[in-house]
């Protein structure tokens, strides 16, 4: 019994010690940290800002006369060239000023015929003495006069002829019909938009920055002026609201000159190509801009963490780590950070288990 004993002891024994050896080793394995040593790179960052996407031209259709719908040639959605009738409008007052434009010119013309006539009546015999100058200059002058009104009346007929036309309202520029609020037989004037023409053929992605993001972006940019940094910010990229990222790319063209008041920002406006009409007036969605760092360090962002505002990393120096505070930006796949100060080329930092250190902790390190 007393020899069981024994044998029981030593065994358990045994079992304590290897369970102790299995600890030690993993806490021994737990402390070999992960680490990277920096080298310089070059990384693109991409800014991203919200758009509204317009049509190169996007105009509003309204009556030139007052009148009725009387014919609507279009539907919202169809596609339309310049120049093709969309609506054509009763006007009957239109009408009644071609009537009467018309009666007047052949009145005119009438009158014009009569003073030739007398004209070329008393004419010969003012010459023969028979009847006076007096007389010949009255009958010219009726002639002259006669000849001035046929002038206004052509003018007033022409004018006629033109308000007839606006009758049929008609596309400037080709493009997509919008929506259409009227409908045959409504009453509409000029202050009424019967549509919206848009040219899609290329569109344009307005987007803005605040003045602090205004002053980075264009000092970062190369050139003298506005115009020569314009044309050196790169192509930019479009993603719809579905997530989708658009095939062609865009340029910026312009950047506003003053900032808005009311918000504190600049407006600008890139345009994209949209030969296949993907793109309608009135979208939104994001544009991306890329921007090239040179010479930073990337990192991964869970080889830091934040205190007080400032981001710290661990640094290795011989056989523990000292914290470091480091200025970093952001990459555009939301796993790295792009190192700007706080870091020298060489240098080894730990990149995984940072919850478990402290500055000047020993580590071991692979």
């Amino acid at each position: 019994m007393k020899l069981e004993k024994i044998v029981l002891g030593v065994v358990a024994l045994i079992a304590f010690v290897s369970c102790g050896k299995k600890q030690e080793a993993s806490q021994t394995s737990e402390l070999i940290y992960p680490t990277i040593v920096l080298d310089e790179q070059d990384a693109e960052l991409r800014a991203i800002y919200p758009v509204s996407i317009k049509g190169r031209e996007d105009i509003e259709i309204r009556p030139r006369i007052d009148g009725f719908i009387m014919n609507i040639h279009v539907d919202e959605g169809s596609v339309v060239k310049k120049g093709q009738i969309l609506f054509e409008v009763n006007s009957p007052q239109a009408e009644q000023s071609l009537t009467s434009a018309q009666a007047a010119l052949k009145s005119a013309e009438a009158r014009v015929n009569t003073a030739k006539v007398n004209v070329n009546r008393i004419k010969p015999l003012a010459e023969k003495g028979i009847v006076g100058n007096v007389q010949l200059e009255t009958a010219e002058d009726s002639y002259q006069s006669a000849l001035a009104d046929l002038e206004q009346a052509k003018a007033t007929l022409k004018n006629a002829q033109a308000t007839i036309d606006w009758t049929k309202v008609t596309s400037p520029v080709d493009g997509l019909v919008g929506h259409i609020p009227y409908r045959q037989g409504s009453l509409v004037n000029s202050s009424n938009v019967l549509t919206t023409v848009a040219n899609i053929s290329n569109v344009f992605a307005y987007f803005s920055l605040n003045e602090k993001d205004l002053r980075t972006f264009i000092n970062n940019l190369e050139g003298d002026t506005q115009a020569e940094k314009i044309k050196n910010i790169p192509e930019v990229t479009l993603t719809l609201a579905d997530g989708t990222i658009y095939p062609e790319k865009g340029k910026v063209e312009t950047i506003a000159g003053v900032l808005n008041v009311t918000t504190g920002s600049a407006n600008f406006r890139a345009e994209f190509p949209n030969k296949q009409g993907e793109l309608r007036s009135g979208t939104s969605g994001n544009v991306s801009i890329p921007r090239m760092l040179k010479n930073v360090f990337v990192i991964p962002q869970k080889a830091t963490f934040a205190q007080q505002n400032k981001t710290i990393i661990f640094v290795v120096q011989g056989d523990s780590v000292v914290q470091r505070i480091i200025s970093v930006i952001p990459m555009p796949n939301g796993q790295n950070y792009a190192v700007t100060e706080g870091l020298k080329k060489g240098e080894r930092v730990v990149t995984e288990g940072i919850v478990t250190l402290a500055n000047g902790k020993k580590i071991q390190y692979q």
